[in-house]
């Protein structure tokens, strides 16, 4: 497909305005910002006429490469108010790694619609909890302890990395069921991001090597023209999202969190049914 320098710019436009939302949803609601940047990526690459085969990896691969960069940022921001939980960080940190070990080796070699089908599954899945599941109802008081909170941080590293989105995704929704304030898991999750990010896209990119049909100027599954255009947005607008984290209602971040996730999943469910 040709391009001329007019669908350059409006490419690079979109991709920064991307940029823009995905730092501000990752200050705000802890995801990293790959729960915007997947499905944006997803039919930007789809508009590219990229190869479908690699179309969705090229998606994931390139979020958690750009979420490297976030989670840094929005981690210092609520770090600073207090809201990253250090202790629950290193129980969980070794877990979620071998989630995500687990998660890239399965990611970087299954189908494309594989991909897109967990993403959309899941998503819809924790937008359906967010938004239905009573406010103030949990399924206990605190996190289980031992075995179970292992099996939970393997569970979140797997599917984040598959999905590639940053933690909160998942992080969030299971914190709060069992009675964590909203604010500090979406502190906590930003930080649990940067574990997923690191080791999903060094994953990603050797899953990709010598692949063919991928689009120009990419490390494996890596976009780097994508990671160039959208990472300098996400990190000056991470900050202004753990801003309002801390100046909103609670029960507003919960329903926005909600909707995005929402809309995200039913956005990949049609381009998954439609191809």
């Amino acid at each position: 497909m040709e391009l001329d320098y007019g669908w350059l710019a409006a490419l690079s436009v979109a991709l920064l305005a991307t940029g823009v939302v995905a730092g501000i949803l990752a200050g705000l609601l802890g995801v990293g910002g790959g729960i915007v940047i997947v499905p944006v990526l997803y039919h930007l690459f789809s508009l590219l006429d990229i190869d479908p085969s690699v179309r969705m990896h090229m998606a994931v691969g390139t979020s958690l490469a750009t979420i490297i960069p976030t989670s840094i940022v929005s981690a210092r921001a609520h770090h600073r108010r207090g809201a990253v939980d250090i202790e629950l960080l290193k129980s969980w940190g070794p877990a979620v790694l071998v989630g995500v070990l687990i998660g890239t080796t399965i990611g970087g070699f299954v189908k494309g619609q594989v991909l897109t089908g967990v993403f959309a599954v899941v998503a819809l899945a924790v937008a359906a909890n967010m938004a239905f599941r009573p406010e103030g109802s949990t399924v206990g008081d605190h996190l289980p302890d031992g075995p179970w909170q292992h099996a939970i941080g393997v569970v979140i590293g797997v599917f984040s990395a598959m999905m590639g989105v940053g933690g909160g995704t998942l992080s969030v929704p299971i914190l709060g069921a069992f009675s964590y304030p909203i604010r500090r898991a979406v502190g906590t999750a930003s930080a649990i991001g940067l574990i997923i990010a690191v080791p999903g896209a060094a994953g990603f990119m050797f899953a990709g090597l010598d692949v063919p049909a991928r689009p120009p100027a990419s490390l494996g599954y890596v976009n780097l023209i994508g990671f160039a255009l959208i990472v300098p947005a996400t990190v000056l607008a991470a900050p202004f999202g753990a801003k309002i984290a801390h100046t909103i209602n609670p029960g507003v971040l919960r329903k926005a969190f909600a909707l995005f996730l929402f809309l995200t999943s039913l956005r990949m469910i049609y381009g998954l049914v439609s191809s």
